[in-house]
């Protein structure tokens, strides 16, 4: 699988399905059930390393579970998170991080931000290195946008994350996810920009859709200190693995398979896993 095969799948109509993987075990069992991208995502900290959110999450984790993930597949189109601080305020330190990730067995590489970011994705671009842009809720913001909120739910926002993203598309990347957006605004992206968008948490109009690996199992219930009873799993997160088992077919690989089918055929997300 190749950027331009899942550009061309976009274009078709096919649904991407895209999910976290962190080692080569999950990046073997995802590519056997349909996988078609494998994020190698700074979730890590959180669903790994057990911290409130990713950042403290370093290049040389990324680099490694990279690696990882890059042997247990051959035909998975892989992309890498560019970890907080490696690329926000200096391009030539830009990618020469991003080349790292490359070298490690990424096809591409995912950074957040918007119209303070063209420019560096247009120097990587420039380079050779292919680039996800991020928008919405940024997870590396989560400081400055005071917790996991939905972004794009004014106007003024709404105006913005669109700009942001046709600024993205022309600057060159090869896809933009949308985060915790409302479906109508991630829908207008997705029918004014002429790259494919994946969603999570913004609705079936996306191109395609991503979710973290624990979180389609329902395994990931908080940093040590939440009681797994207290923990509230986020809008757009479904576990495949309950439902497999309600089928009668409960395991990790039908669960994946499970999110896989869904996502193609736009069963999932639903309007109760979008806002």
């Amino acid at each position: 699988m190749n950027l331009v095969e899942l550009q061309q799948m976009a274009t078709a109509g096919e649904k991407i399905a895209m999910l976290t993987c962190y080692d080569a075990t999950f990046a073997k069992l995802s590519e056997a059930a349909g996988v078609d991208i494998l994020l190698v995502g700074d979730s890590l900290g959180m669903v790994l390393q057990g911290a409130e959110n990713t950042l403290q999450v370093t290049m040389q984790d990324m680099v490694y579970h990279t690696k990882a993930v890059a042997a247990g597949t051959i035909n998975c189109f892989i992309i890498s998170d560019m970890p907080y601080g490696s690329y926000e305020h200096n391009e030539k330190q830009a990618y020469e991080n991003a080349l790292q990730l490359i070298d490690a067995g990424a096809h591409m590489v995912k950074l957040e931000g918007g119209g303070s970011m063209v420019n560096t994705v247009h120097y990587l671009v420039e380079r050779g290195i292919t680039v996800c842009a991020h928008l919405g809720f940024t997870p590396q913001s989560v400081q400055q946008l005071g917790g996991y909120r939905i972004q794009g739910k004014t106007d003024e926002s709404a105006r913005q994350i669109l700009q942001d993203a046709t600024a993205m598309s022309e600057a060159g990347v090869g896809f933009v996810l949308l985060e915790m957006v409302p479906a109508s605004l991630a829908k207008q992206i997705t029918e004014n920009i002429k790259i494919p968008t994946i969603g999570i948490g913004a609705g079936v109009d996306c191109s395609g859709q991503v979710l973290v690996l624990q979180d389609l199992l329902g395994i990931y219930t908080g940093v040590a200190g939440k009681k797994p009873r207290d923990f509230k799993s986020p809008r757009f997160v479904r576990n495949f693995l309950k439902d497999s088992a309600n089928n009668g077919t409960a395991s990790i690989q039908a669960a994946v398979a499970a999110y896989v089918t869904a996502v193609k055929n736009k069963s999932f997300p639903t309007i109760e896993h979008s806002y």
